[in-house]
């Protein structure tokens, strides 16, 4: 049997490495993208020891002719879109490369995928962020869409896109609408990872203070690496649909801080300082998912809350950190 072949867009990321590493686990042929393979340094492939194992091309997600190449290229049977600027709080300060890179990627691949006119079903990263502030009620897939970040428009953006090919040209696209999923993949500029090292710094005796923002937020904290699991399950059903990925649960900024410092055996009191610079133009202060379709539907429920990814993070980090001091 020839194998099965999956293309991840933004593979270089946290979802992507993981991803990654799963479909290998199971098979696959792995091909991942990034803008300039060749001066990429896929340090998260590295970590998870599975660079050599994956394909590596590259491709600009904005750029049709870059993207209608590589597809026609790898043909693959599935399409990971990872890929475009993740950051909400980076979005304000870089709005239209963030709708580009979402909304103009996103529909560069389904017109490739129209193009090409062979069956690759595609899954499309979408995003919590899209529901806006829902007054601390539970989103599910009914829920409407009110973006408060020019990041959430350009997810919304490109989910609407996908459901507009999807009913028009009867494309095998998903969206997976996840709510923060987290790991010690996370770059330092996600605030979960930015606690987690300043944590561990602390616990190591460092004298420095965590500038925060607003810890009152709530969100609903995933473990990464079972969410790409999710991704996969949403491509194996006959028919494609979107679905809400997330835990059900939710904590405040300030639960995250107590449980990384008790972590290490410190009381946080002292270690914190509030900035008012960290505050963003646009908040939402709580965010909760409601995953039962997820449930019914793919069997897939989270396994670990945020009291698990916070030990898990802050275990990878105290490790990380012996390390470099050896």
């Amino acid at each position: 049997m020839n194998r099965k072949k999956a293309l991840i867009s933004g593979i270089s990321g946290q979802d992507g490495a993981y991803l990654a590493q799963l479909l290998l686990s199971k098979g696959y042929e792995v091909y991942g993208t990034a803008r300039d393979a060749q001066m990429s340094s896929f340090s998260n492939l590295v970590r998870l020891e599975i660079r050599d194992k994956v394909k590596l091309e590259s491709m600009a997600l904005n750029d049709f002719r870059s993207v209608l190449q590589i597809l026609t290229k790898i043909k693959p049977d599935e399409l990971y879109n990872l890929a475009g600027q993740s950051s909400v709080g980076l979005s304000f300060q870089q709005p239209v490369e963030t709708l580009e890179s979402i909304s103009v990627g996103t529909l560069n691949l389904l017109e490739a995928i129209r193009f090409m006119n062979r069956p690759v079903k595609l899954y499309n990263a979408g995003s919590s962020e899209s529901f806006g502030d829902l007054g601390g009620n539970a989103a599910d897939e009914m829920t409407p869409f009110r973006p408060r970040s020019p990041y959430a428009v350009a997810k919304a953006t490109a989910f609407w896109e996908l459901a507009n090919y999807r009913e028009a040209y009867d494309l095998f696209a998903c969206s997976g609408i996840l709510f923060n999923h987290e790991s010690p993949l996370r770059p330092e500029r996600f605030v979960t990872k930015k606690i987690v090292a300043a944590v561990c710094r602390i616990a190591s005796g460092s004298k420095e203070k965590l500038h925060l923002g607003n810890v009152s937020i709530s969100r609903d904290w995933g473990w990464a690496p079972e969410y790409v699991e999710a991704m996969w399950l949403m491509m194996q059903q006959d028919e494609p649909d979107d679905y809400v990925i997330a835990t059900g649960e939710t904590h405040k900024l300030e639960d995250f801080v107590i449980a990384a410092f008790a972590n290490v055996g410190l009381d946080w009191q002292g270690h914190v300082v509030t900035d008012a610079s960290l505050l963003r133009p646009t908040e939402i202060l709580v965010g909760k998912g409601d995953p039962s379709k997820a449930l019914k539907k793919l069997g897939w429920k989270a396994r670990y809350n945020m009291h698990d990814v916070v030990k898990m993070m802050v275990e990878d980090e105290m490790q990380a950190t012996a390390k470099s001091r050896k």
